[in-house]
């Protein structure tokens, strides 16, 4: 005889019950909330793409190392989305000519990527995308960087629970052209700097300086750094300012700061908990002007960010920010004495439902006292009856499980009764 199957879900990702999956609901659901409130249009692609889309401008390590690729059988080359900007920039590419800019679009979905599975990183995760296409640097960024830190507000986080971390491609490129790096090697530099948080200083240090003698990051913070790093610095410090002086009071400069894709051409920033206990960067995005120019025509200039569901979910709970999920359950527990009482308990539950009540009717011979210990297994909050008596008087005898309390009320006061709360 076979062994049984494993009823594990695969290796780094998750199965959604159903109260997990209103968590994850609540958790979007919020998001949603601050996003049409300010504009933003959803929405969605096919979480498969052609491997060339990320082979053109993602970094070179994600491909090699952190996708699921695969070839189908046409001898086309697949893969499951690491990440959403590039069909971002394939989409708006290709309908450049009918979408009215700028555009605010956002996305919600899975993503995947083949990594060792720790506290916050799973192999598929979902995902917000935010990102304002078709507008220079200057109030886009702003913008984008306000609206980051305003979805952390909306679930209730103040500015002492993060603190957003920013620096600026130009200002790298000039640091590494100022330490004698160019071509790849900047590439390497960079992607050496995005691990950096993830190494001890000396072996940072060593690594460095098999590429250059100069450390790019100490130029940046020299006083006398040269004009264009000093350039490039002071135009990231006044947009730092700007943002200040509208109210994100906790964005700081972090020359360190990089992000791992190779398209970024400008911004970049990274959010932070704070706490002690979670220590960790939450979510990051920045400027990319070049990548929709990728599939021909005029570069189109677009920044945002993204926002993962697991870091989010260890950052709400770190700080008692999570919020209270509806998961969905039924409001009543409709109770039949007998067999010959279903269809008049299913017409009785059918106009509730148009009251706009969830109700669950039971379709089972047990005892009305089993029933009650079913609804209380299942957390329906209230227990009622019906048959051929409440059906003939118009009356019906609800119970809160919670309490034990019972009140009789006319049948047509119901619904207004569930609404009212527990």
């Amino acid at each position: 005889m076979n062994d049984p199957l494993s009823t594990d879900p695969y290796k780094g990702v998750r199965d959604f019950y159903p109260d997990a999956f209103a968590r994850e609901e609540a958790l979007f659901a919020r998001i949603r909330q601050t996003l049409a409130l300010w504009g933003y249009e959803e929405y969605d692609a096919s979480p498969l793409e052609r491997t060339e889309l990320y082979e053109a401008k993602t970094s070179e390590e994600i491909v090699r190392e952190q996708t699921y690729t695969f070839t189908d059988r046409g001898a086309r080359s697949v893969t499951l989305r690491p990440e959403m900007t590039p069909t971002l920039a394939r989409m708006v590419a290709g309908k450049r000519r009918e979408l009215v800019f700028p555009l605010r679009w956002f996305s919600i979905g899975n993503r995947f990527r083949y990594e060792r599975p720790q506290k916050g990183r799973l192999r598929e995760f979902y995902q917000a995308d935010i990102d304002l296409v078709g507008l220079p640097e200057g109030e886009a960024d702003i913008e984008i960087v306000t609206l980051a830190a305003q979805i952390l507000r909306d679930f209730g986080a103040s500015e002492d629970d993060f603190t957003i971390r920013m620096n600026a491609r130009p200002l790298l490129d000039a640091a590494c052209k100022a330490a004698g790096l160019a071509g790849e090697s900047v590439q390497k530099y960079l992607r050496l700097l995005d691990k950096k948080s993830k190494m001890s200083p000396e072996d940072f240090e060593a690594a460095s300086n098999e590429l250059t003698a100069k450390g790019p990051l100490a130029i940046i913070d020299k006083a006398d750094a040269t004009p264009e790093v000093a350039l490039e610095k002071r135009k990231l410090l006044d947009r730092i300012e700007t943002l200040k002086m509208r109210g994100v009071r906790n964005v700081v400069f972090d020359s360190s700061i990089t992000r791992g894709f190779d398209y970024y051409t400008g911004m970049v920033f990274e959010v932070f908990d704070t706490d002690p206990g979670n220590v960790r960067a939450l979510f990051g995005g920045g400027r990319y002007d070049r990548l929709v120019a990728l599939w021909g025509g005029e570069a189109i200039p677009a920044v945002g960010f993204a926002l993962g569901d697991v870091t989010l979910a260890d950052f709400l709970e770190t700080h008692a920010l999570s919020p209270k999920s509806d998961s969905g359950k039924p409001r009543l527990y409709l109770g039949t004495p007998d067999e010959s009482a279903l269809p008049a308990a299913q017409a009785f539950a059918d106009t509730l439902r148009k009251e706009g009540i969830r109700v669950f009717v039971n379709l089972t011979g047990r005892a009305l006292g089993d029933q009650i210990k079913d609804a209380v297994k299942r957390g329906i909050p209230f227990f009622a009856a019906y048959g051929a008596d409440e059906a003939a008087n118009n009356m019906v005898r609800m119970k809160a499980l919670a309490t034990g309390a019972e009140i009789s009320l006319p049948l047509r006061e119901l619904p207004a009764r569930l609404r009212e709360g527990d």
